[in-house]
């Protein structure tokens, strides 16, 4: 038993030094199923739009947004480092979804949405990018009302 164990010890060490960190970090998301590496690798087909928040806004209000009534998507992994949150389109719908975040100058976030779906990256996109324009509303201006105030006596 003790040899087994060992061994094992010995493979893992093997491959963890031949494939480096990163490699084997991705291989354990893999093996765990919350890799993320098919959406960075779609990511040059995101669909992108830019918002004038910052980043930790526009980060917060993604989350928010995903988790609100009607457009409830599961995020299975956030990775700050890389400004990442990733989802699948729904609990039951499992197909992968990443957010990208990328800081710009002026106050300014672009957001790409990357799938291998081209389905399910416009479905998040249309809800991400809905909730983040309705942030960015101009608040109702009250109308004044049609009615003249009676001149006090």
């Amino acid at each position: 038993m003790e040899r087994k164990v060992n061994f094992i010890s010995i493979v893992f060490i093997v491959l963890f030094t031949l494939t480096g960190c990163a490699k084997s970090r991705e291989m354990w998301r893999g093996f765990t199923g919350v890799s993320t590496r098919i959406l960075e690798d779609k990511r040059g087909e995101a669909i992108k739009k830019s918002f004038a928040l910052d980043y930790n806004h526009s980060y917060l209000k993604v989350k928010e947004v995903l988790g609100s009534k009607g457009n409830e998507a599961y995020i299975y992994a956030e990775v700050p480092r890389e400004k990442l949150i990733a989802v699948y389109l729904s609990e039951t719908d499992t197909t992968p979804v990443g957010i990208f975040f990328t800081e710009a100058p002026a106050g300014t976030t672009l957001v790409e949405i990357s799938s291998p779906s081209i389905y399910a990256k416009e479905e998040i996109s249309r809800r991400v990018f809905s909730g983040l324009n309705e942030l960015l509303k101009p608040a109702p201006q009250e109308k004044k009302s049609d009615v003249k105030e009676k001149p006090a006596n």
